[in-house]
């Protein structure tokens, strides 16, 4: 069987962000990207793709109108029924537990729930507190749950990062939920939150990246520690925008990074020990917009690619030893 390897592009709306929207493919062993547009919007704007794990013919997708699904690799799409209110869809997750339980994230931090692989879905009662930091006068607006994890050990079990607004969690399948974003804030950086990993070697560790970095718990949530990795801007920080494990071998997590949302460095972070300890990938070429992907191949896990806000994409055929660029 063939494998496929999808990017999506979303395009900007500020001045000086333009950038092309659209869906492309490239099959395993091909070096030319195509454009895939059967049944989607016109112009669609891709921010969310995911491939069933156990049938990857089947791929969902999230547009600025709702969520997109295919049965044949791309080929074809069509668009998903979720009683939802035409916003954009910027996150897709197979439950690890559970591939039929489906969730979907949308922006103005709206939650859907599908539990027979799609087909229905429902409204989530997503109702918490943000922390007044990002609701203050001159404060992001945007509440996008740009990332959803779930544990592989329960079902019950899951996370969404929400843009700006920090870390959120349920314990109950998604009926009820909580911001585990508490305190003072001087700035929007840390609750200003992009992904969320939840751990297969120990379910209770659960990292968090976010736009000053990256974070760790080992209660599920309940307390988070600042992990170390580069510095790359001069706050100090780093611009986190991605988080995987590579399948079949939790110890190895990866990180899509940068200095900033717009940066000149795009970096990759590896751990080895289940996140414990990190190093800066030397990829054999300096990238040159931040890094905001990540994806594995799941059936031949060595194989990988990342790619940037600036629409550059990289693979690997080794974990990440050697990279090449795939224009």
């Amino acid at each position: 069987m063939t494998s496929y390897v999808y990017v999506g592009l979303a395009g900007e709306t500020a001045p000086g962000r333009e950038v092309q929207s659209g869906l492309y493919r490239m099959a395993e062993g091909d070096s030319e990207w195509e454009m895939l547009s059967n049944g989607l919007p016109e112009v669609p704007e891709i921010r969310a793709i995911a491939v069933h794990p156990e049938q990857p013919e089947i791929v969902y997708v999230g547009t600025q109108s709702g969520p997109y699904r295919s049965t044949d690799h791309g080929e074809h799409w069509e668009k998903v029924n979720v009683p939802d209110h035409g916003l954009p869809v910027w996150s897709i997750l197979f439950h690890p537990h559970d591939a039929k339980l489906m969730y979907a994230g949308y922006e103005n931090c709206e939650i859907y729930r599908s539990e027979d692989g799609g087909e229905h879905w429902q409204a989530l009662p997503v109702s918490v507190r943000f922390p007044e930091i990002t609701m203050a006068r001159g404060a992001n607006p945007a509440k996008r749950v740009l990332m959803l994890g779930g544990s592989a050990a329960d079902a019950n079990v899951i996370y969404g990062a929400v843009e700006v607004g920090g870390m959120l969690r349920s314990m109950d399948g998604g009926e009820h939920w909580e911001n585990l974003s508490h305190g003072q804030y001087l700035n929007d950086d840390v609750v200003d939150t992009h992904g969320v990993l939840v751990s297969r070697l120990q379910p209770g560790k659960v990292f968090g990246i976010a736009r000053a970095g990256m974070f760790c718990s080992t209660d599920y949530g309940d307390h988070w520690q600042h992990v170390r990795i580069d510095a790359l801007n001069d706050k100090g920080q780093t611009y986190c925008r991605d988080i995987c494990e590579m399948p079949g071998n939790p110890r190895k997590i990866w990180v899509a990074a940068g200095a900033n949302f717009r940066s000149d460095v795009g970096v990759l972070f590896h751990s080895k020990d289940g996140g414990d300890t990190w190093n800066r990938v030397d990829m054999g070429m300096t990238p040159s917009h931040t890094m905001f992907a990540l994806a594995f191949d799941e059936r031949r896990p060595n194989r990988m690619f990342c790619a940037t806000n600036g629409g550059e994409v990289y693979g690997s055929t080794d974990v990440g030893e050697t990279w090449q660029t795939c224009p």
